[in-house]
This record gives structure tokens, sequence and C-alpha cells, in this order.
């Protein structure tokens, strides 16, 4: 196909500012779909996104518009999501910014727009929702050109619902997207940008054609796996799956491989031909680095190897996420997963239930620690568990953010009393409006990953919006609270927490777990410790069983003589008894703050 008609672009926008809802009127506008097919939100396949009304996954599909062929790539909104954007804008030439004309400019509308700019692409500016009786496009427009320097004339002015002006920006995107660049008589280079495990047909692998000429007979060598492949299928996306006979420089499409071994075909890769081939490795993408951790454990014990073999199916999917194995002495065999965020922690997981049929307990959220010793080693945990005996602690250094917080002027005061309880500092403040303004701040990670957008959105009544970026460490007054039932550390309970907030902590959870442990044979203290210190305390009383009930008048010695028993009974119950647990006190303890 000819380069000059070929125009790849990606839609970015904040959460809910209409970026699937766009791609659905640009199918029925280029008959990509027909119109008794057409359902909202087309591209978005998986239940999970349906019900939750969210992108996750980035799609690609392949329009026709007069004489040219637009490859599109819906892509996620949420913070936690951008690994996908990014992933999406190294198969592009342009992006579609869709701001909301009710709402202006977001914080994730800045982050999109600045990773564009960064990958030199081309930026169709629309505002989005012109139909809303309180949208203000000229208002916004001017704002986009003083923050992001957009001239207003060339914003367009669309409703994605009505499907006004939608047809002025596709040709907007055929006239400002520069043609990919690429030769034909190269050696084939192609990009993965996706992939997906298929349980009939194995990986199903989105890529981006570079250099060269994908025909469907070539025999495929994949360049960091070292590994050859005979080629099953190659197509594109129309948006059902559509088999083509090639794939020239610059198209985007699907290839199906055979690949039985997920890790052969992971976002990124280079692909080209076994024989006569290219050696040269494509860029890739820069390893996203976790910065939530979560244990996950099967339920059923017996899951352990199904929860393995899920993991790397899933992960083929989704390659943001990190996971190693660990083991519990209260909740077994398990993993250690790594996430870019709660919103993350809490898919993936119910990706895995729904998906693959699996039945989870996730452990509380932590992050990543550095933790001088005193022999001058330096140690990364990511579970409290790891952590080495206070003794042998120099300095504990906990990971830093720095947050930008878009919101209306009028709850500047609620949002700067968030975060200074959260130990956050001030960095500065940017009016970008009469109306509103940008607040940047330090937080701990530890202190944002719990329930920090929770209380935002509610103190804000919806309308703050968060971004945020990797700051460094920093050294603080850092404890482990360890929670012991009858005595003994329950590994699942520990947390590591500011020195301040330990005692609130210790007493919290001994309280919450007072009521959630049931009653024994014998009693049951509950202690929250930081090292050899008792901090805080709760008992659960003994069951109460009358043991005379059977006697009736008589000699009092039978009475006593009995009651000596039982005491002896649940003195040696106490000495070796255990304390069961039931799976709902675990689930229900290490749910957040209630």
């Amino acid at each position: 196909m000819d380069l000059q008609r070929i125009r790849n672009t990606s839609i970015i926008a904040h959460i809910d500012h209409g970026k699937s809802t766009l791609a659905d009127r640009m199918l029925e506008l280029t008959g990509a779909v027909d119109a008794r097919d057409m359902r909202a939100q087309y591209l978005d396949s998986m239940d999970l996104e349906r019900e939750r009304g969210i992108t996750i996954k980035l799609q690609s599909v392949r329009l026709d518009w007069q004489g040219n062929v637009v490859n599109l790539i819906d892509t996620p909104g949420h913070v936690d999501f951008g690994y996908e954007v990014s992933r999406s804008l190294a198969a592009c030439e342009s992006v579609i910014l869709v701001v909301d004309a009710a709402q202006g400019i977001e914080a994730q509308t800045l982050a999109n727009c600045y990773l564009a700019i960064e990958n030199d692409l081309e930026i169709v500016a629309c505002l989005n929702k012109i139909d809303l009786p309180a949208a203000e496009p000229d208002r916004y427009a001017a704002e986009i050109e003083n923050v992001l320097g957009i001239p207003a004339e060339d914003i367009l002015r669309i409703s994605a619902k009505t499907g006004e002006g939608v047809s002025d920006v596709l040709d907007a995107v055929i006239e400002r997207t520069p043609a990919p660049e690429g030769d034909a008589d190269k050696p084939l280079q192609a990009l993965i940008f996706d992939s997906h495990f298929d349980q009939y047909r194995g990986v199903v692998s989105s890529i981006r054609v570079v250099n060269g000429v994908l025909n469907s007979r070539d025999k495929l060598k994949f360049l960091h796996a070292g590994t050859s492949h005979d080629l099953d299928e190659i197509g594109v996306r129309t948006p059902d799956s559509t088999p083509v006979d090639s794939l020239g420089p610059g198209e985007t499409g699907y290839l199906i491989a055979g690949i039985k071994d997920v890790g052969e075909a992971r976002s990124g890769e280079t692909v080209t031909t076994d024989r006569k081939g290219s050696s040269e490795v494509l860029a890739g993408y820069k390893e996203p680095k976790p910065m939530v951790f979560s244990g996950l454990y099967p339920i059923d014990g017996d899951e352990y190897s199904d929860l393995r073999d899920s993991l790397e199916k899933l992960r083929l999917n989704d390659s943001s996420f990190t996971y190693e194995p660990e083991t519990s002495g209260a909740l077994g065999f398990g993993f250690r997963c790594g996430f870019l965020g709660l919103l993350h922690m809490e898919i993936v997981r119910e990706r895995l239930e729904r998906e693959f049929g699996l039945t989870l307990i996730s452990t509380a959220p932590s992050v990543a620690y550095r933790v001088t010793k005193s022999d001058g080693t330096e140690v990364v945990c990511s579970n409290p568990s790891e952590l080495p005996p206070a003794a042998e602690i120099v300095s504990i250094a906990e990971p830093y953010l720095k947050a930008s917080v878009l919101t209306p002027t009028d709850y500047t005061g609620t949002i700067m009393d968030l975060c200074q309880t959260r130990r956050g500092e001030m960095l500065k403040m940017d009016y970008l409006s009469p109306e509103r303004v940008e607040i940047h701040y330090r937080l701990p990670l530890g202190e944002v990953v719990i329930d920090f957008f929770d209380q935002l959105k509610s103190r804000t009544q919806g309308y703050a919006s968060l971004d945020y970026e990797t700051d460094g460490y920093a050294v603080d007054a850092l404890v482990r609270v360890d929670i012991l039932l009858h005595g003994d550390p329950v590994d699942a309970f520990s947390s590591i927490v500011h020195k301040d907030k330990s005692y609130e902590y210790g007493r919290k959870m001994a309280e919450k777990l007072k009521e959630l442990i049931p009653r024994q044979n014998f009693e049951v203290p509950i202690q929250a410790a930081i090292g050899g210190k008792i901090i805080a305390r709760s008992t659960v009383k003994a069951y109460r069983k009358d043991v005379t009930a059977k006697l009736y008048g008589g000699d009092v010695t039978r009475k006593n003589k009995l009651l000596k028993k039982q005491k002896e009974g649940k003195k040696r119950m106490k000495s070796i008894g255990r304390v069961d647990i039931p799976q709902e006190a675990f689930i229900s303890a290490l749910q957040l703050d209630d």
C-alpha cells in the first residue's frame, strides 16, 4: 500500500471525556460497523470494561476514509493505565486530544498531552460534548491555548454523542498527520505493541510494521526471545479480524504464529523473517516500574499452579504488572505482585477471578522500602515481613511522588488539608484561570495508595483530578507494626507505618480483629507490637460451658472436681491450641479503613 495514504493515530483524554464514544462515531461514519451491529463503546470488548464504563486495554481498528486508511487506537484514560497509552503512542504519528467542553483540562489531559509532545506527535485537539447545556467551548478553548499552546482557532468543536463535527476530526487527521516512514525493500522489522492469549489459537499479537513487508507465508524470527515460528495468519482489525496476504511498512495489524509459550511474544518484541531478516532490534518500550505491591493467594491451596499459569497468561496481555512466588504462614503459597496503582491491582485481581475462574485473597497494599542495615548494605522490602530485625536497621527510606491536583479554586483549602495530613510538602500552585488551580505536592507513596484518591473525590464533590509521577526516595521515621494472635505474629496483618501513626493503626487493627475472630474454647489475646513492645491489645473471650449443669444437689467436691478438670483441659488447649481465623476475617481485616 502507498505510504502516503496511511495515517496512524491514537485517541487520548482524561477519564470520561468521550474517547470510546468518539471511536464509536468514527466506526459508524466510515462504515466499519453496520448500524444493526452497533453498540455503545464498541471497542471495549471486556465485560469488566463495559460494567465499569472505563477502557482498560488499548484497542486498534482500521478505518477507510476518503481513499485513505486510518489506523486508530483507542486508549484508557485512568492514570494507572498510562503505560497502555505510552505503548500506543509508539505506534502512531499523531494523536486526537479530546477535552470535555463542560469540564476543561484535567490532570490526565495534561499528562497524556505532554507524553505526545515528548514523542514528537502531531496533536489534533477537539472540544467534545458541545451539545451539553453546561458546555463552554470558547472558555475552554482559551484555556487549552493558554496551558498547552494550541491555537484556539485550530481546536475542533464536536459532539461524539450526536456525531456533530466527527467528519471534521477525520479530515483533520488526514490533513495534519504525517504519513509513516518506512522502506518496503529493507529486511522486515515489526514491533509488537500488544498481545493476548487465545486458548484455541495461542498468542495473538498486535503489530506495527516499520520496515519491509510481512507476507502470510513467511517464517518469522523473534529477536528478543531468539525463537522462530511458522506464520499461521496475518490480518487487520476492521474491527473484526480480517486475514490479509501481506502487511507493508506503516501498517498495523495482528499476527498468529501458533505460539504457546507466552514469554516469546511480549510487548516491545521485534519480529523479522527467519531468512534474510534484520538483526537490528527496534527501540521497544521502557519497562514500567510497579508502585504498589500486594500478595495474591488462592483460597483453595490446590489452585496454586492454576494461579501461576493464569498470571503468566495475563502478563502477556498486561505486561505492566510483576509477580514472584512467596509464602505466608497464615495464607500458604501465593505470589507477591507489583502494580501501577490501586485500580490496576483491583482490575488484575478481578480479571484473574473472571477469566480464569480463580478465588483469591489479596493482602493489604504496600510499597517498596529501601532499608539500610548496620553493616552498610541496602535491601529493598516490598513486604513488611521481609524487614530485618529492628536492631539491624539504620534507616528506612520510602518512595515519594510528585502529585499535581487540578481543582476548582473553591476546594483549594480542603485539598491542602488532605495533603498536609498525608505528610505532603507543597511545591507550587498555578492558576490556569480565575476559577481553576493546579496544586503541586510531594507526597509519600505509602500515604497515597490507600484511599487518597477516594478522599480527594469526596472532598471536592468529584471535581478534582489527580496525576502523579515518581520522585525518588526519602528517609523517615518508619516502623513495622506486627499483629500477634495468642502470642504468634500473623505475617499477613503486618504493616509498615509512620511512627506517629503506629499507635492508632495498632489500636484500630486490634479492635477490628476482635470483632472478626470467632470465639474459641480458650481466651485469645490480640496484640499490636513494634519490635518487642506491645502498643495495643484486645481480647476475644473464651466460650463458657457449664460443666456442672448435670449435677443436682449433692457433694460440692464433685462440682470442684469437674471445674478443676475443665481448667486443666483449657490450659492444655491453650498451650497447643491454634487460633482458627476464618477467610472472611482476613478479607475484612485486609480491606482498607472503612
